[in-house]
């Protein structure tokens, strides 16, 4: 991370993508018209993700894990299909199934650095306990009979975040691997305020809170592509 932070082209490139999503998000938050503006957004950290991707290609960065690029760039284009989706309340279903995809590929990307390990599941199956503990004990959600597809969503992104926290428990890359980790909480976090904003009477605060975190979250897994990808003994091409 180090060697690539001193490059300033690509530096300033994601620079301008964090810019432009988080003005579409908060135009989406203070306007509305998510047909727009979180289209927008979304296709910005889909772009981020690519444009890192292209950047690496080009100048041939060495990479610990060559696959990561392409796994992440995948889960991205899931994630920004699943806001689609969730665009409308009807289509919750798809667009859920459309995330739990993208956080597959998001944790088949964190497996690349270190394989599965007894950690992992353990971390994993204490952030489903807390999922379940906010889903099950609350008698403020109605889920209008999608409890099951809910359990099973959480399930997947606490998996994915159970890995990515794991991660950051190994010596090697820390910095790197809390990167994709706060990006990973960030994402479990605004899942739980879309919780609370599309499943009880209580929305409007929720609604805004799951759009501060999301958006975010998902700038720093597209940043992570050229961030968290490089070997730190290899420096950039002039």
């Amino acid at each position: 991370m180090e060697n690539l932070l001193k490059n300033k082209p690509i530096f300033i490139i994601n620079l301008i993508f964090l810019v432009l999503i988080l003005v579409f998000d908060i135009l989406l938050m203070v306007v509305g018209n998510p047909y727009v503006f979180k289209i927008l957004a979304s296709v910005m950290f889909v772009l981020c993700g690519i444009t890192n991707l292209a950047y690496i290609i080009k100048r041939r960065v060495v990479e610990r894990h060559k696959l990561y690029k392409y796994l992440m760039v995948v889960g991205l284009i899931f994630a920004f299909l699943g806001d689609v989706f969730l665009i409308e309340d009807a289509t919750f279903i798809p667009g859920a199934i459309l995330f739990a995809v993208g956080h597959i590929f998001f944790f088949v990307s964190y497996c690349l650095f270190y394989k599965i390990n007894w950690r992992d599941v353990l971390i994993s199956l204490a952030i489903f306990a807390v999922a379940m503990l906010i889903i099950l004990v609350p008698p403020i959600f109605d889920f209008r009979g999608m409890l099951p597809v809910i359990i099973v969503y959480a399930l997947i992104i606490s998996i994915m975040l159970g890995k990515a926290v794991s991660n950051v428990f190994n010596r090697d890359y820390r910095a790197e691997n809390i990167w994709i980790m706060l990006g990973s909480l960030l994402f479990f976090l605004s899942d739980a305020m879309l919780l609370f904003s599309m499943f009880t009477d209580i929305s409007g605060v929720f609604h805004t809170l799951c759009l501060v975190l999301y958006y975010p979250a998902e700038f720093l897994l597209a940043s992570s592509i050229v961030y968290a990808n490089v070997k730190k003994t290899e420096e950039l091409e002039a």
